[in-house]
């Protein structure tokens, strides 16, 4: 007996002594314990509280892209195009057979983005997504597939306006005030990149007015750092508030893919031109009819120049609104309508954003000297696009 209760007794010690050590050193062994028992779970894991509702503007944009993601659609496109026979390169089949065979239409196609602006259908994406498609299909966010047909495009600054008839209205984004945007603002990409559906990515505004980049006649973009990738052509960048700012269009890349660099059409160009397309199918634009420079250090010096602002009048078209206003090659335009010209980008949008058939002056210096000229601005010819 004494034996058994000897045994009992250091049992207990030892499991006593065992529990001091756990509750020491390891107390979540026993938390984990409780919370498996308390919620009877299978195994036991450890779980946070229920986290409280953040307030607006904390660390989740979940709010935002709750706003916003409804409104952005995919876009797949399609295209006939002919490739040439693979055995045409032959010279033994061509012998044979010469061109019978010809080229062999094949179907490509294509996909992007889009921003659902208007319940009457009305979407807006970029140019080079729907350029060429002659079938349009639209993706909503809740599974529904529409056709749909171009309203009119921009090829200048790669905008497009495409419709959809849906049996009941779609959600639509809601536009952000005109240059409201600010460096360092918080900024999502939605869209679908390389087609693997809806995506949100966050960034912020790097910088604005990115311009002289080669991708648009006319550019005035807006860099940011959330991750743009293929696919995402058309979509919409928002800020904090689920508002659009702009319509994603290009990035700067060497492998294809996001490197931090990407680009998109501000919302004041992107609705000007939204509402000249669904109102009329295109866009009107002033032009005079000139092929200008930039002004180097070396030119400046050269035309006695105080500094780079300006353009100089390389080109003069025959018959041109230029031409009739008496301006000339070798002529620095320094002012178009009282606004001082400081490169030839700056000389492209001032004259692009006068009404055709408007009165206009024009400071230029000539030989050293400096003279206003008066002109009528004319209509900017259209680049050749055909809508359905």
């Amino acid at each position: 007996m004494k034996r058994l209760w000897f045994i009992f007794t250091q049992a207990v010690t030892v499991s006593v002594a065992v529990l001091f050590v756990i509750q020491t050193l390891k107390p979540e062994w026993l938390d984990r314990h409780a919370i498996s028992a308390a919620t009877g779970g299978i195994v036991a894991i450890q779980e946070a509280a229920a986290p409280a509702a953040r307030p607006h503007g904390g660390a989740s944009y979940a709010e935002a892209a709750r706003k916003a993601v409804p409104a952005v659609v995919h876009i797949f496109t399609s295209q006939e195009v002919k490739q040439p026979h693979p055995f045409l390169n032959d010279p033994l089949f061509r012998h044979f057979f010469g061109d019978r065979f010809g080229d062999q239409p094949q179907r490509q196609s294509g996909l992007g983005s889009g921003v659902v602006v208007s319940a009457d259908g009305y979407v807006l994406t970029n140019f080079h997504v729907v350029e060429g498609a002659d079938e349009i299909e639209v993706a909503s966010n809740d599974g529904r597939k529409f056709k749909a047909k171009v309203v009119g495009a921009d090829p200048e600054s790669d905008l497009a306006v495409v419709k959809v008839h849906a049996d009941s209205k779609l959600p639509v984004i809601t536009f952000a005030a005109l240059d409201s945007l600010r460096v360092g603002d918080v900024v999502l990409a939605i869209g679908n990149p390389f087609g693997v559906g809806q995506t949100v990515t966050s960034g912020i505004v790097s910088a604005l007015g990115r311009s002289h980049l080669g991708i648009n006649t006319f550019e005035n973009f807006i860099q940011t750092d959330a991750a743009i990738n293929p696919g995402n052509s058309g979509g919409a960048l928002v800020d904090a508030d689920g508002l659009l700012v702009g319509i994603n269009t290009a990035i700067y890349s060497q492998s294809g893919g996001s490197m931090g660099i990407g680009f998109a059409i501000p919302v004041s160009l992107a609705k000007n031109v939204m509402e000249q397309i669904i109102k009329t199918g295109s866009v009107t634009r002033g032009w005079i009819g000139v092929e200008v420079q930039e002004i180097s250090p070396e030119l400046a010096e050269s035309f006695r120049l105080p500094g780079t602002e300006g353009a100089i009048i390389a080109g003069v078209m025959r018959g041109s609104p230029a031409d009739k206003a008496g301006i000339v090659p070798g002529d620095v335009l320094l002012s178009v309508a009282g606004k001082p010209v400081k490169d030839a980008q700056s000389m492209l949008e001032l004259i692009a954003a006068l009404p055709p058939g408007e009165a206009a002056k024009f400071n230029i210096r000539r030989e050293g000297r400096n003279l206003e000229l008066s002109g009528v601005i004319g209509k900017r010819p259209k680049p050749k696009f055909k809508a359905d």
